[in-house]
Parts: structure tokens; C-alpha cells; sequence
């Protein structure tokens, strides 16, 4: 079992509009609710996968209980802690005629301590039959920068895999208690180096953020993602190309990535194979509205589209 963290979860409203046009009155084409977060997304790709997956976190609220029914609807098994205040809920707008996709995101509820507390009894209740606890999205008001990092602490004391993607503080603290796995998108990554990326500093930086504290490293990016892993002897780095493909929405392509190669590792499939069906299933989920929204069997015959190579360690 694979249990996913959404301290920060949202209901997300995706409106489909053509041709839009800000300032402009539309009529959208298409809407969907889901249940959203970025942990959330994570367990909906495992769930795609046939992973068994409890996502956990904090809702609050009307929009709280919302968010609970939604993923009962989906059949996500899912253990939230119910908290005072309201949980937010996000908003994007997609046109298909321009592909662009526009995101109006809310700050999320305030936390108190109590409610924090019983969020962490619940992880260590959870975290005794897991083989790997999800920590991803952004931290609600009200909770210290240090959680993940506490969080994997403790759970690397108990022996269960730990991954981690957020941005910020909380990722470089995250990253210094040492997480299996850690998966920023390009500008999270370039937030760490103190650079901005291109061509082969991005082997710079997959060194740079495992010296830090993380086993695995993948670095997304539209293209594709670079990848490093220090569990096996001898290190392993490779980059991903994407195939060419006319994205729908763009939205939660990073948390099927992190899903798909979880998933397939914890299979005991090889890295290099495991990064190759991760970036087909980030690139299958961008044919679909709804973010960890994504058909396996397409990802399957996109693997072969994945251009996968070994790249050589960057002396310093």
C-alpha cells in the first residue's frame, strides 16, 4: 500500500472555454469537479495503475466534505482529518483552441495544533502498513515549513519510503532529512542550485539536490525529466524525452510522473524503465481534463515514443 499527504487539498473546478479571452463574458463547454491536491492527483494516477493507495491530509469544511465525497465517488480509499476551518478550492480555465490552461488557486484553510497532531497520529497509524508515504503539495497557513521533514524523519526511523514534492522552504528542509525520493519540476529546481537551468546543467543539479539529502532525483520538465538514483551501485543518471504530443491540460503532469515511476519501482522494475513509463504517463494524462486524470493502455503504447539515455556524471 502506498499512502498519499494532501495537507493542502482543494476542490478543483476545471471549465473548458474556447477561445477565451480575459475580460470577456464565456460560456463554458464542459466542467469537471474533482478532488485535487497535489497527493490527491498522485492517488487518483495509482488508482489508474491498480496501486492500492489510502490518501490521508486535512479537509475542512462544506468544501472539505466535498472533497471526501468526490474521492469516495472515485473509489479512492482516503482517511482525511476533518479540520475547522474550510478547505479552498481551486479554479482552471483550458482552451483548446490555443492550448493554454489558466489556474486561480486559493490560499487554503488555517490549521491549528490540535488538528495537526491528530494529522500525525493518523500518518503513524497509516505509515505501518505502507511501503511508501507521498508528502506533496503546499503547506496550509497555520503549519510549521519544518512538517515534511519531521514527518520523514520519523518515518525513515520506522523503515517506510518516503517521497517528497513541494517547493520552497519546505522542500530544502524536507531534503535535509533525507526522503527516497524528491521530484521538482525545472524552476523548483533552479530554486535550489541558485540557477537557472539549461542543456547540461541539469546533471549540475541532480547532483547538487542528492548531495542535499534525497536517494532518488527526478527533475521534470515539459520536454521530458533527468533522473538520478543513489540506491543502486553504480549511480545511475538518465534524461527522458517526451513524445510529441497536442496537450488538452497540462495540470497534474508532474504528480502522474511521480505516481507511474512509484509505482513501477516499488514493482522492482529498473530505473531506466521506470522513467521511461513515467514520462509516457505524464504525457498520456495531458490528453485529459482533470488533473492525474490518464489511460494506462496509452501510456503503455507511448513508452516506445520515450527516448531514454544514460548520461555521464559531471566532474567538478
Amino acid at each position: 500500500m502506498i499512502v498519499t499527504v494532501t495537507l493542502n487539498a482543494a476542490l478543483d473546478r476545471t471549465l473548458t472555454v474556447p477561445n477565451f479571452l480575459q475580460g470577456h463574458r464565456h460560456r463554458a463547454s464542459q466542467g469537471l469537479t474533482l478532488a485535487g491536491g497535489k497527493g490527491i492527483n498522485v492517488a487518483r494516477a495509482l488508482k489508474r495503475l491498480d496501486v492500492p493507495v489510502v490518501a490521508t491530509g486535512l479537509a475542512g469544511g462544506r468544501t472539505g466534505t466535498r472533497i471526501v465525497e468526490e474521492l469516495t465517488a472515485e473509489a479512492i480509499l482516503n482517511d482525511f482529518v476533518r479540520i475547522a476551518d474550510e478547505s479552498r478550492t481551486s479554479t482552471a480555465v483550458v482552451d483548446p483552441m490555443s492550448s493554454s490552461f489558466t489556474e486561480i488557486n486559493e490560499w487554503g484553510p488555517h490549521v491549528e495544533p490540535e488538528e495537526l497532531e491528530l494529522l500525525r497520529e493518523k500518518l503513524r497509524y497509516l505509515a505501518r502498513g505502507a511501503e511508501a508515504v507521498v508528502f506533496a503539495g503546499s503547506l496550509p497557513r497555520g503549519v510549521a515549513q519544518s512538517f515534511y521533514a519531521d514527518a520523514i524523519r520519523e518515518l525513515n526511523r520506522m523503515g517506510v519510503r518516503t517521497v517528497l514534492d513541494t517547493d520552497g522552504e519546505p522542500l530544502r528542509l524536507g531534503l535535509e532529512a533525507e526522503p527516497s525520493l524528491v521530484a521538482p519540476n525545472q524552476h523548483e529546481a533552479e530554486a535550489l542550485v541558485d540557477q537557472e537551468l539549461e542543456d547540461e546543467d541539469f546533471l549540475m543539479a541532480l547532483d547538487a539536490i542528492a548531495d542535499l539529502g534525497a536517494r532518488t532525483v527526478l527533475i521534470t520538465l515539459d520536454s521530458g525529466c533527468y533522473g538520478l538514483t543513489r540506491e543502486e551501485r553504480p549511480e545511475q543518471r538518465f534524461h527522458a524525452s517526451a513524445p510529441k504530443v497536442e496537450p488538452v491540460a497540462v495540470a497534474g503532469a508532474g504528480d502522474v510522473l511521480t505516481a507511474a515511476f512509484l509505482a513501477t519501482r516499488l514493482a522492482g522494475r529498473p530505473f531506466a524503465d521506470s522513467l521511461r513509463y513515467a514520462v509516457a504517463a505524464a504525457s498520456a494524462s495531458t490528453l485529459e481534463v482533470g488533473a492525474g486524470r490518464f489511460e494506462p493502455r496509452e501510456a503503455g503504447r507511448m513508452s516506445a515514443q520515450v527516448d531514454v539515455g544514460a548520461l555521464e556524471r559531471v566532474e567538478t
